[in-house]
């Protein structure tokens, strides 16, 4: 079990057999594949089955979300136009870099005002700026952290994770967002890519496939920050985690546009991805247990919600004035 895994810990309620924990989950996992149940939906039901039931393969979650989050991300590329990948792109760079050097600066100084662990709050920061957990897992060797370092900041960054993935929506509609519009804020203002799909796929096609291309660009950001870190911890480079599953997904969107019998099963291919996507946001909801929850100091979770807010508000101002 590694450090990822290790705030998870098994948190079986009394009285509860696991076959029927087992029989339980299976059930409530099928239903949140069916077209019945949205994105928001499965997290919440993943939320709510973690606290009454507990997950009965726990250990496993992290590796089996991990992958099927990658398949999924990858088998959105089969139905998207090369062309307009490019734009959004090229487009969103701009935007991109100046909101994870905004995002690291004032991770910064809050977590100097919250007398936050400085690795802590850099790896907050970091995961806050790039891609939450995955962020996380990659800058942790880097800088040397530690395994309580690593939870307390997984910990605080799942947390508001999830919280994204249910707010954001309701604040796209509420501030009149367009499509594109919203699939830029949230590509530049939640943690993790897969709260970052679900809660475009929410708001729309096009919010999702603008979304999608920009946070995978955004992601793209953990190489440059390892090798910066380094200095941090005044050591050689160390093993870089690359997200590779990004190139898998230019592949596709090249297989899409290019070979026409992969382009005849797109909409087979896009069914299959939103279906693996609601699925893993169901298994990150039952990753949420009464562990990380308990795992999060005041001072960490100060910072994170803080970071998110400021950034959150910043990245709304830049798109509601965008022409995209």
């Amino acid at each position: 079990m590694d450090f990822r895994e290790s705030i998870f810990k098994k948190e079986f309620p009394i009285g509860v057999h696991q076959k029927t924990r087992i029989g339980a989950f299976v059930l409530v996992l099928t239903i949140c594949a069916t077209p019945f149940v949205g994105a928001v939906g499965g997290l919440v039901m993943g939320v709510a089955f973690a606290l009454v039931l507990g997950h009965p393969y726990l250990e496993y979650n992290h590796k089996v979300v991990q992958w099927l989050l990658q398949a999924s991300v990858v088998g959105l590329g089969f139905g998207m136009d090369l062309q307009r990948v490019i734009q959004v792109g090229a487009r969103g760079v701009l935007l991109t870099m100046f909101s994870i050097v905004c995002t690291l600066a004032l991770g910064y100084g809050l977590g100097k005002a919250f007398r936050v662990d400085p690795k802590v709050s850099f790896l907050i920061s970091a995961g806050t700026a790039i891609c939450g957990g995955s962020a996380i897992a990659a800058l942790s060797p880097v800088i040397r952290a530690k395994e309580r370092q690593v939870s307390l900041a997984l910990a605080c960054i799942f947390i508001l994770n999830a919280l994204a993935l249910l707010v954001f929506p309701w604040l796209g509609h509420y501030f009149g967002l367009s499509q594109r519009q919203f699939g830029l804020w949230c590509a530049l203002a939640i943690h993790d890519t897969s709260s970052v799909v679900g809660a475009a796929g929410v708001y729309g096609v096009e919010s999702l496939e603008l979304a999608t291309t920009v946070k995978l660009a955004r992601a793209l950001w953990i190489i440059p920050i390892s090798c910066i870190s380094t200095f941090y911890s005044h050591g050689a480079i160390r093993r870089i985690r690359i997200p590779y599953f990004i190139g898998l997904f230019l592949v596709a969107v090249l297989a899409n546009n290019f070979i026409p019998a992969v382009a005849n099963m797109s909409y087979l291919l896009g069914a299959l991805a939103h279906i693996g996507l609601k699925i893993s946001l169901f298994l990150i909801g039952t990753g949420l247990t009464r562990s990380v929850w308990k795992t999060v100091g005041l001072g960490p979770f100060l910072q994170g919600l803080l970071l998110w807010v400021l950034i959150s508000f910043l990245g709304l101002l830049l798109v509601a004035g965008w022409h995209f």
